[in-house]
């Protein structure tokens, strides 16, 4: 069998700006990590619309915003970690307040920064950039995913938060057929037992929990859900009425993430048994990005555990 191809959404999101650099009105801003976050590959092909604006982020966004206010459409780059946190202030009175055309490219989130440690992984910037009136957020599962939210931030007008991985992960999308819509969940295998939502680099894993599932009798149903905010709460509310057991998987605080934007989904539509599995409300440490998959339960086990517990509930 052919080993699964795999790459960073980060590349993907530099590969992306590139290929859909060629309209004029387009900017990429960048926080002295052009290499790091792939906005080199925008800057090589198009230098005079690249700016560096140096270890200054909450600048950065000032001067995004001040952009895309004489009409061009902004990317606005870091990691995560200084996308979200030291530039909050900025994104929500400079951007979200006006709902200007800046779209925060936030790559390095995650645990899976792995041995930058706990100050640079970020596990908390989907929950803040969720409350923040006006924006959207996206967190692409695969190559094919990333590019095309690229596509979708550049053609759909107002603030955009999109978040990249630096390890490299399964390309589980065909790019030849893959249609991406923004707030629409895909169906990625169906099933009646359980449903597993997955987002980001836990689609895949969830996909895997699902196949070691299946060979012990349990026909687990996977959606991805690629956009946070505003969520699919049809897809999450059909799910809970079919199969009256939900297992949410994201690489981030399970505050505040995906966990909690399905269970408020929930709670007010239809309410079912759910176990959420993510980051336990403590902060990231030093390590590969494999061994802290294991150590803070964002692997298949922990998944496969979540699921049959969730079904002994029903």
């Amino acid at each position: 069998m052919a080993e699964v191809k795999k790459i960073a959404t980060r590349e993907s999101y530099g590969k992306a700006l590139k290929e859909f650099g060629t309209d004029e009105r387009i900017v990429v801003l960048d926080a002295d990590l052009s290499k790091s976050t792939k906005t080199a590959t925008f800057k090589d092909a198009y230098p005079h619309r690249h700016f560096n604006a140096g270890i200054a982020e909450a600048n950065m966004t000032s001067v995004a915003a001040g952009l895309a206010s004489c009409g061009k459409i902004v990317f606005a780059s870091s990691f995560a970690m200084f996308a979200s946190g030291r530039a909050f202030e900025q994104i929500r009175n400079s951007v979200c307040y006006p709902n200007l055309n800046v779209k925060i490219g936030a790559t390095h989130a995650g645990i899976s920064v792995g041995e930058d440690g706990a100050t640079h992984q970020c596990n908390e910037d989907i929950a803040i950039m969720r409350a923040l009136p006006n924006m959207t957020i996206i967190n692409p599962a695969d190559d094919a995913e990333a590019r095309l939210a690229v596509k979708a931030a550049i053609e759909t007008d107002g603030p955009f938060y999109l978040r990249f991985g630096r390890l490299a992960v399964d390309v589980i999308n065909d790019p030849s057929t893959y249609k991406f819509e923004i707030g629409k969940g895909i169906e990625l295998k169906s099933g009646k037992d359980v449903t597993i939502i997955a987002t980001g680099l836990m689609v895949s894993k969830a996909l895997n929990a699902a196949k070691e599932l299946m060979e012990e009798g349990i026909d687990a149903r996977v959606i991805n859900i690629h956009t946070i905010k505003p969520i699919d709460k049809d897809i999450i509310i059909k799910a809970s009425k079919e199969t009256g057991a939900i297992v949410t998987c994201e690489e981030h605080s399970i505050i505040g993430g995906l966990g909690s934007a399905v269970s408020e989904v929930l709670s007010e539509n239809a309410p079912c048994i759910m176990r959420r599995v993510g980051i336990m409300d403590k902060f990231g440490r030093s390590g590969k990005p494999a061994q802290l998959f294991e150590a803070y339960g964002l692997d298949e086990k922990t998944i496969i555990k979540n699921v049959k517990e969730a079904i002994a509930s029903k």
